[in-house]
């Protein structure tokens, strides 16, 4: 996630949610390479629609700027 709402500023990205799911997408491939299963793995990138904190300042945006890991037993 970013929460960042302003514009974009990336030719290699269109939009916050391509970046975010970037990010997500080459944590997976980093776990994969370290032996975890990748079936057992999911990507998700929420862009600006999840954040932690909703303040408009820099600070914000940076805490909004992380990667979750959520582990379950199966």
């Amino acid at each position: 996630g970013d929460n960042d709402l302003r514009p974009i500023q990336s030719p290699l990205f269109k939009s916050h949610w391509e970046l975010s799911s970037s990010c997500a997408i080459s944590v997976v491939q980093y776990l994969v390479s370290l032996g975890v299963p990748a079936q057992r793995l999911v990507a998700a990138g929420f862009a600006e629609f999840q954040p932690l904190d909703a303040a408009p300042t820099e600070d914000a945006y940076r805490r909004n700027r992380r990667i979750e890991l959520k582990l379950t037993e199966r």
